[in-house]
């Protein structure tokens, strides 16, 4: 089986691509040559181009066709638009990388499955991936395009620790507050439920949907079964940490009100929201699927990973301050109502 992964080397994909090889497939990576090093020894291929030049992708894909082709780096429309006009005709399968954050906002019930109306309000980004999705299901359904959409939740790798409220420069300035005992700021009262799932477990799904004849014209959401609450996730963090956990709750609202980031798509568009994954349409496409990394045990490697990487401790002073005046703020709200 031949599959090409326009990115193939993100948090998602790389776990994909491992298992892809490890399986056999005949491996194909479209994308600028960026972490060429970590497929010394194997089969996989690279393409090297930015998929954005469709010109250029043409040509170099003139005279190949593939089993599955999985783009990880389409977030709107006109991409896979682009998409089509490459490979219609070119392939068995194509698989869209759409978002869970898709579905309703706010929800009507919290258990969700594919069934889930989509409508995001509140982010951007969910609603371009709404328009990747209505695209491509008109394709499917005019034009006969094999088109097979994934719709991951919050999925994470060994490389940086998950949490709920960070900087735009990831997750180590909140390892670094938790580590020293700085307050940690969680959104809400920390009591709302959060899905989190290793790319390991993510990936055979995936790989479970390729080449699958059951998946084309179909949604599925590929998720984990264990449903947490932030305030879990937090504790899960300082305990693989060896630390006291200081949390600082926050309104997701206030937060968003105060801030230059986009926390009103990122909280109240996702992560503000309780969230249960019913998983029932991938176990039967997949039969046998089950995730099996539970978030103490994935957490526990992506700590061990970043404080033994110095290159994964990016600093973001800025967030740091940011907090700071977040948590003196509300501190100061409470003394001058307890006056």
């Amino acid at each position: 089986m031949r599959a090409l992964l326009i990115g193939g080397t993100g948090t998602i994909s790389m776990a994909i691509s491992r298992l892809l090889i490890e399986q056999g497939w005949e491996l194909y990576l479209l994308n600028r040559a960026t972490r060429v090093n970590d497929f010394e020894g194997t089969n996989a291929k690279f393409i090297t181009c930015d998929i954005n030049n469709e010109d250029k992708a043409k040509e170099l894909l003139k005279d190949m066709k593939f089993d599955v082709v999985a783009d990880f780096i389409a977030f709107v429309p006109e991409q896979v638009e682009r998409d089509y006009r490459l490979f219609n005709g070119k392939t068995k399968q194509y698989i869209c990388i759409s978002s869970a954050s898709a579905y309703q906002k706010p929800l009507a019930n919290y258990i969700i499955n594919e069934g889930t109306p989509l409508s995001n309000p509140y982010w951007q980004y969910s609603r371009d991936k709404i328009a990747c999705e209505e695209y491509l299901m008109k394709m499917y359904r005019e034009e006969g395009f094999p088109v097979t959409i994934v719709r991951p939740s919050h999925t994470y790798d060994e490389r940086s620790v998950p949490v709920g409220v960070h900087g735009t420069k990831g997750s180590w300035q909140v390892i670094k507050r938790i580590l020293i005992g700085k307050p940690v700021l969680i959104h809400g009262d920390g009591t709302s439920l959060w899905t989190m799932t290793h790319n390991s477990d993510f990936a055979k799904g995936f790989v479970g949907l390729m080449g699958n004849a059951h998946a084309v014209g179909e949604a599925v959401q590929i998720t984990s079964d264990e449903t947490l609450t932030w305030n879990q996730i937090y504790q899960i963090i300082a305990d693989a940490l060896g630390v006291k956990l200081n949390p600082f709750y926050v309104s997701s609202a206030f937060l968003d009100a105060c801030s230059t980031q986009d926390f009103r798509g990122s909280l109240i568009g996702d992560k503000a929201n309780s969230v249960v994954f019913d998983n029932s349409k991938l176990k039967r496409l997949v039969p046998g699927f089950t995730a099996t990394t539970r978030l103490d045990q994935g957490i526990r490697k992506s700590v061990k990973y970043v404080l033994e990487h110095p290159e994964r401790q990016i600093e973001d002073l800025e967030f740091d301050k940011w907090c700071d005046k977040v948590v003196e703020a509300l501190n100061n709200a409470v003394e001058q109502v307890n006056k």
